[in-house]
């Protein structure tokens, strides 16, 4: 996957999928520090986690906002990974939902927060967030950064290029 830098703080996320069709996201807000699904990729991978959002986009999963780069039949063989692993991409998103509200300084604990979906560990495990901010802050518009979802780990698992 790549995250390309756009003007404005924007950014687009290219997917070539060993599995289904390449897909990407148009334009989006980058966030206050980084793409919401770098986020996630720095989350999952740091946690282990395969079955969350990567991991179902890895497996041909299709997501609202992502256009298939080439159309074809696609489409509903992605459902069908969302609707067989759905529950474990929910979950995901809770703990890196949870893992952000840390590294934003937000409330992890106390009256109207929940419990908690990761542990004291596991948050800690979740902490290279500060140099992916840092990788990301680098990336020149136009530049990417490119992630190989389940082959590379933390911490070199962003490799930037200078764009074209």
């Amino acid at each position: 996957m790549s995250f390309r830098k756009l003007p404005d703080n924007q950014h687009e996320i290219l997917v070539r999928r060993d599995r289904g069709p390449h897909v990407r996201l148009p334009a989006q807000p980058a966030g206050p520090s980084m793409p919401h699904d770098l986020v996630h990729a720095v989350v999952e991978t740091a946690l282990g986690v395969d079955d969350g959002f990567w991991g179902a986009t890895a497996r041909g999963a299709t997501f609202q906002g992502f256009e298939l780069v080439t159309p074809g039949r696609h489409r509903r063989s992605g459902v069908k990974v969302l609707r067989r692993g759905g529950d474990a991409v929910m979950d995901a998103g809770l703990r890196v939902a949870w893992a952000y509200r840390a590294w934003s300084g937000l409330p992890i604990e106390g009256r109207g927060v929940g419990s908690a979906p990761l542990d004291a560990e596991a948050l800690a495990r979740t902490g290279a967030r500060p140099d992916a901010a840092r990788r990301w802050a680098a990336v020149p518009v136009g530049g990417e950064l490119v992630w190989r979802w389940g082959v590379d780990g933390w911490p070199g698992s962003l490799v930037w290029i200078s764009p074209a």
